[in-house]
């Protein structure tokens, strides 16, 4: 049989070419028909207004799923997934079209790669004729890589959890943003976590934006015994996991109105905080119910750029208990940071009191 010719498809002034339209990126459930890579950039083109808001100007990488979504198959995470049947992208793929920019970023390691930067709907929408589903843009404005516009609350369930505690959690961190004279910003992650997103001023270092995101997650611990900051597996219980590491440079969330590679085709979803209260199943939010109610209610996120908070008020928490947590593992040691040792592994007498090894 032969190949099927390319669609095109309109992304604002531009027809942006699909390869291998029809083929099946999503699977069909039992309440979602399935989802051809056509209709992945159709729903690109179709979200314009959130999508770009979440993306437009932001250094992004791109997590490419070239031969859809099945059960089984794995995201690649390392050099050591060799194996793995996705990836994340972040450098600029080769045949990239005239019109996407780009922006240079700089890795924890020092090394630098210049990153796609979206500044119009062709782009998210050429990503899917690469097979991307899922955006992760940094947390920074191509006119100030350094200096983030974003503090990202990642409320992330743990084994024994569900939706509902993150809604509940959710509950108390508006509550506490509120107490703090700050604006948050909801989204369900798409899966069973919810994203909090305050827009910043550009005035602090990401090691900043860190502590203040930590300092946030201790005082959510402090209103609600069902949160933890333990950033190792082990010691955080059946807890909601408040991922302070998503502020370090270099790591990044699912952003708003992108898809998710789990069955049924999921949006990670800007919500009122007000519907957020009632949803009690994220999966009805996907690509099928997302453009329609964009079109009708219009972005829950319109506003979000209308203030840049400051973020003193959550560094004078941290200030309160400047006790430093433990970095991703691929990011350099830092100063003041726990041993990189899981505790149950840990022998006291291996280490002085600064934290180092003693051999």
């Amino acid at each position: 049989m032969a190949a099927a010719k390319a669609a095109m498809v309109l992304a604002g002034e531009r027809e942006v070419r699909i390869s291998s339209p029809d083929r099946v990126i999503y699977e069909a459930t039992d309440t979602t028909p399935e989802v051809t890579k056509v209709m992945v950039a159709e729903y690109f083109a179709s979200v314009e207004e959130g999508l770009m808001r979440a993306l437009r100007d932001r250094p992004t990488a791109l997590e490419r799923w070239t031969s859809g979504v099945r059960p089984g198959m794995k995201l690649a995470t390392g050099p050591q997934d060799k194996d793995a049947d996705a990836f994340y992208q972040k450098r600029v793929p080769k045949g990239a079209p005239d019109y996407l920019e780009t922006v240079q970023i700089t890795f924890p390691s020092g090394r630098t790669a210049e990153e796609i930067c979206p500044t119009e709907i062709a782009v998210p929408v050429w990503c899917a004729h690469m097979g991307t589903l899922t955006f992760h843009p940094w947390p920074v404005r191509r006119d100030d890589v350094d200096h983030p516009d974003e503090l990202r609350i990642d409320l992330d369930p743990q084994p024994g959890t569900t939706f509902g505690d993150a809604v509940r959690v959710a509950g108390v961190a508006r509550e506490l943003l509120s107490d703090l004279g700050i604006t948050g910003y909801a989204k369900t992650s798409g899966n069973r976590g919810i994203h909090i997103y305050v827009r910043i001023a550009p005035e602090w270092e990401f090691s900043d934006v860190r502590h203040a995101a930590i300092a946030f997650g201790r005082e959510l611990e402090k209103r609600d015994g069902g949160v933890t900051t333990a950033w190792w597996k082990e010691e955080r219980g059946e807890r909601i996991f408040i991922d302070f590491n998503q502020n370090t440079r270099d790591r990044t969330i699912a952003s708003a109105y992108s898809l998710r590679p789990l069955p049924g085709a999921p949006v990670s979803t800007p919500m009122s905080w007000d519907e957020l209260a009632t949803v009690t199943d994220p999966r009805a939010y996907n690509l099928f119910s997302v453009p329609s109610r964009l079109a009708v209610d219009g972005d829950p996120w319109e506003g979000i750029d209308d203030v840049h908070h400051s973020l003193q008020p959550l560094l004078d928490l941290w200030e309160q208990h400047p006790v430093e947590l433990n970095y991703p593992p691929d990011h350099p040691k830092m100063p003041g940071e726990p041993p990189r040792v899981q505790p149950s592994k840990k022998v006291a007498s291996h280490w002085d009191a600064a934290g180092n090894r003693v051999e």
